[in-house]
């Protein structure tokens, strides 16, 4: 899984079939579609990272949604979670646009590189421990060749922030035994690296107000300043 470059990278991460009960699902998603989307021709296949390979910041989530990122083919795109963290990083002034419907609709991400520890869409968004275990040489990998320029992470939820804490730690980065838990608004200091959890940005979370807009936008600004990053006030 190694590559010596980001674009190296996820290139050979949307050739993966490693795990027999992702590759069955997103096929089969992508084959039957929604009704709303019968007139796209589904990605169907595992979602690389999406941002410039020099970012000085990475959000990291869960696994891209069955009719979002498995349909577009780029993380957090054509679904309601996407359209809350595109329209925040937006806010502070990461991304060009404050949408994300399509791979070539156009969106830039400044300095910010978004990405998950899962690149394959899981049945019922759950992914196996075992599913997990075997995608995280990706997320390592992806981190060591952000590493020069890597300042701050994002992990959204509990899930990413885990998963965070372990690839960092493969990757190299020196995490704190035990680890720390997760928490909106957690901050945990690695060597050169500032981690941040936030909740995910999931429907079940903006819809009930557990994750609102403003509480999204601080956490981005904070790990954007973070990073050295111009932020939005």
């Amino acid at each position: 899984m190694h590559s010596s470059s980001l674009a190296g990278l996820d290139e050979r991460i949307t050739g993966c079939r490693a795990c027999p009960r992702l590759v069955a699902w997103r096929e089969e998603v992508a084959r039957t579609k929604r009704a709303a989307f019968a007139d796209w021709t589904y990605w169907g296949r595992p979602v690389p990272g999406f941002g410039p390979s020099d970012a000085r910041m990475l959000v990291i989530g869960l696994a891209p949604a069955a009719h979002g990122g498995n349909r577009t083919g780029r993380m957090f795109t054509g679904d309601r979670s996407g359209d809350v963290l595109y329209a925040e990083l937006h806010a502070v002034g990461l991304a060009s646009q404050p949408t994300s419907v399509s791979a070539d609709d156009g969106l830039e991400l400044y300095g910010v590189r978004v990405t998950s520890p899962v690149h394959c869409a899981p049945p019922g968004n759950k992914p196996t421990p075992g599913e997990r275990d075997t995608c995280r040489p990706w997320l390592v990998q992806e981190l060591r060749l952000l590493r020069p320029t890597l300042r701050s992470v994002v992990a959204l939820g509990a899930f990413g922030w885990q998963a965070a804490l372990t690839s960092l730690a493969e990757a190299g980065w020196t995490v704190p035994r035990p680890r720390p838990a997760f928490g909106h608004g957690r901050r945990v200091s690695l060597d050169g690296l500032e981690l941040f959890g936030c909740f995910h940005v999931s429907q079940r979370n903006t819809f009930t107000g557990r994750l609102t807009p403003e509480m999204l936008r601080d956490v981005l600004r904070t790990a954007a300043q973070a990073a050295g990053l111009p932020a939005e006030p």
